[in-house]
């Protein structure tokens, strides 16, 4: 049973970074793909960038920098001169198999997500 826990979002001015994290546990596929995703109130749910299990990263967002520390079951997300635009509600995702774009993959595993407010 694969479980993800977000934390790390918070309220920051603008400008300012955040790193919000996702511990995952039961992901016990040799190959696999994980993402961060956001929504924010009134819009769809947008792909923030993703990496797989061999450490290739798909950047959709320019000032996003994903990670992945698979010794602590960890994967990162590294955000930069945060905008107001960039509030939202952020979630982690993972899904097992290899997809020709972890960001575009079917994932079936979604954490409970953490809110990001920039103001």
């Amino acid at each position: 049973h694969v479980q993800l826990v977000e934390s790390g979002g918070g309220s920051v001015q603008p400008g300012g970074s955040l790193r919000l994290s996702c511990e995952f546990s039961g992901l016990t596929y040799s190959a696999y793909c994980m993402g961060w995703f956001r929504q924010a109130p009134g819009k769809e749910r947008e792909g923030v960038g993703s990496i797989d299990s061999d450490g290739r990263t798909i950047r959709a967002e320019g000032r996003a920098t994903i990670s992945l520390d698979s010794a602590k079951n960890t994967l990162y997300l590294q955000l930069n001169s945060l905008k107001p635009e960039d509030t939202a509600m952020y979630y982690c995702a993972a899904q097992g198999g290899s997809w020709p774009s972890c960001l575009m993959a079917a994932y079936t595993y979604w954490g409970q997500g953490t809110q990001v407010t920039v103001s």
